[in-house]
């Protein structure tokens, strides 16, 4: 259904079909139309899907609704307000509208109409056609040098919602292995599309080194995701420490080639010495 149908409805069509309807002891009622106990839509991602919403006033005087509807996908009615006259049912459209992103799969959503401080919700049902893919990426790894801080970015490439996925990490020097952690569950849930940016302490990074950082994302059905961050550690300290060694090493040589110095000097002046 066209917006331009619905500017139209919601301007001199609102109420749709009028029938008059039997009294209700309960008062007013909404309720899928036909009759139906819930609302059942069924499409590919990507598409608008329609039905109607029965309102049912078997007041004396008109009845005026507020209708909504909440759920994984937006629901547009023909009206937001429909004034429903007394003795009359109102059938009015309504439109689910699905993103390129929504997964396929069953999903539940609520079609509430609102009057007189009380409120009717109706059941909303989708079923979204289409290949069930997992698929997860991680994005823009890097490490923050001054704290060790692991800064990476999870992607939802798929068609399927993911839950809980995993995450190992591995870091490698230039003498071996400096961190080498399991994969552990995230406290997270990523829908198609969807992106999260996430941190992982690194309590006790090296002080001087050249160091290779592997994340490995993992998720039900989807192949391991790898990305790698290089970054060097060189604290003041360290590089003190490091410039101590290394003069001290210099010193060290420059003593051991003057005393091979002297020690060349004093069998040339022996060899030349009278017997």
């Amino acid at each position: 259904m066209t917006r331009a149908r619905y500017a139209l409805l919601a301007a001199g069509a609102v109420l749709g079909t009028l029938a008059a309807a039997p009294p209700a002891p309960d008062g007013w009622t909404a309720a899928p139309a036909a009759g139906r106990p819930y609302a059942y839509l069924e499409g590919p991602a990507g598409s608008v899907l329609e039905d109607t919403l029965s309102v049912t006033n078997p007041g004396a005087r008109p009845l005026t609704v507020t209708l909504t509807g909440e759920g994984p996908a937006a629901v547009a009615f023909a009206a937001r307000t429909v004034t429903v006259p007394a003795r009359t049912r109102a059938d009015v459209p309504f439109a689910v509208t699905l993103t390129a992103a929504t997964p396929p799969g069953e999903h539940r959503g609520t079609v509430r109409a609102s009057a007189g401080g009380r409120r009717t919700d109706v059941d909303l049902r989708l079923k979204v056609s289409g290949p069930r893919l997992a698929a997860l990426t991680v994005e823009d790894a890097r490490v923050d040098r001054a704290t060790g801080t692991l800064h990476y970015t999870l992607v939802n490439r798929g068609s399927t919602v993911l839950d809980r996925p995993r995450l190992a990490v591995r870091a490698d020097g230039l003498l071996g292995t400096l961190l080498d952690r399991p994969g552990q569950a995230l406290p997270l849930t990523l829908r198609p599309g969807e992106r999260a940016a996430r941190t992982a302490p690194w309590p006790d990074p090296p002080a001087l080194d050249s160091v290779t950082v592997r994340l490995t994302a993992t998720a039900p059905g989807a192949t391991p995701a790898t990305a790698t961050a290089e970054t060097v550690f060189a604290s003041g300290p360290a590089l003190a420490s490091a410039a101590a060694v290394l003069l001290a090493a210099a010193g060290g040589a420059a003593r051991a080639v003057r005393a091979v110095r002297r020690r060349d000097r004093d069998r040339r002046r022996t060899k030349g010495a009278p017997a």
